[in-house]
């Protein structure tokens, strides 16, 4: 893939307060990248940057290997989604979409070929004429991304666009924008808080915390190969455990040594272990190393989540399978199933 921005020790402090801490990045030519972390993280204010809205303290803003900071917003070749639309109420659809490719004094030939593909592209072909204000939240959203591609960007900019949606159209918009995204063919870079949003739809997560990055990888990395305890707690659930890493592939906790598949590590350096909950298997008792008590059990819709209460801590286990409480059992996961990390 092609470098398309790059973002070189940004920096950016708002009253006192840093909210960049010396940003790195480099954004491919058609990639979907996910910006994700808590409220407060800098990834709001890192988008904004690379729109034009806000301007670093120090650093680079590259594209296409061009220094970009200077250049104002509307002359960059990016168009951004914000979470409210800001759509105009007095325009109907097609006036929406084609508003920008109006302000340029576009044919209006090209300017109707290129609104229409555009909504069959959003799947909305025919609602052209319908009154904005009229449409449902997911159909709002749509025009928007509409209104933002028609004008043609190298880039797509989306501050938490289906913050504003209930759950079920948020996972139906998650899939068309992927699919909107492959089928323009252009780079996308989303903001968003939401850990699902995140790992359905990128090519390339960024898990921002505290103005630093912390992790920059696939989703099934992020989520499988977590770099520290706060990206192994912030996507998805996590059992974490101090550790002993007492020579390569082999892990002591729990009074306990397992084999995993983890190397380069000091020996007998003191880390800590990750495993998902549903990496876990509850077993017998006397067919695992680690036994314990079944303490509660709480049906998730998908899954149980059920915890367990060995000798040493409590173990949180996923699974379809039913136990009672009270029930003695043992808990059993294999070497690809630990992951060790360096100690914070």
């Amino acid at each position: 893939m092609n470098k398309l921005i790059e973002l070189k020790n940004i920096t950016k402090t708002f009253d006192d307060s840093q909210v960049l801490k010396g940003i790195n990045l480099d954004i491919n030519e058609n990639e979907f990248l996910t910006l994700l972390g808590p409220s407060g993280c800098g990834k709001t204010t890192t988008l904004r940057i690379i729109a034009g809205f806000e301007e670093q303290d120090k650093g680079e803003l590259l594209f296409n290997g061009i220094e970009i900071s200077k250049v104002p917003p509307y002359k960059r070749e990016f168009n951004t989604v914000f979470q409210k639309y800001a759509l105009f109420p007095h325009l109907n659809v097609f006036d929406n979409v084609a508003f920008g490719l109006t302000i340029k004094k576009t044919d209006k030939n090209v300017i109707k070929q290129k609104v229409e593909r555009m909504l069959k592209l959003v799947g909305l072909e025919g609602f052209g004429q319908r009154d904005v204000t009229l449409l449902s939240g997911g159909q709002q959203q749509r025009v928007a991304i509409a209104r933002a591609l028609v004008n043609e960007p190298k880039v797509l900019l989306l501050d938490e666009p289906l913050g504003a949606l209930d759950a079920k159209l948020r996972k139906e918009m998650q899939a068309e924008l992927k699919k909107i995204q492959i089928e323009v063919g252009i780079t996308f870079i989303y903001v968003t808080h939401d850990q699902e949003e995140a790992l359905s739809m990128s090519d390339t997560v960024v898990v921002m915390n505290n103005g630093e990055i912390q992790q920059i990888g696939t989703p099934t990395d992020i989520y499988n190969e977590p770099e520290n305890r706060f990206v192994a707690e912030f996507i998805g659930e996590s059992n974490i455990i101090d550790a002993i890493m007492l020579k390569d592939c082999l892990v002591q906790f729990d009074g306990f040594d397992f084999e995993c598949v983890d190397k380069g590590f000091k020996e007998n350096e003191e880390v800590e272990v990750v495993i998902r909950p549903e990496d876990i298997d509850i077993v017998k008792k006397g067919n695992a190393k680690l036994e314990g008590v079944v303490k509660s059990i709480v049906f998730k819709g998908v899954h149980y989540e059920i915890l367990v209460e060995t000798s040493e801590r409590t173990y949180m286990i996923h699974t379809t399978d039913y136990f009672e409480t009270g029930l003695e059992v043992g808990l059993s996961f294999g070497p690809e199933d630990i992951h060790v990390m360096y100690k914070d």
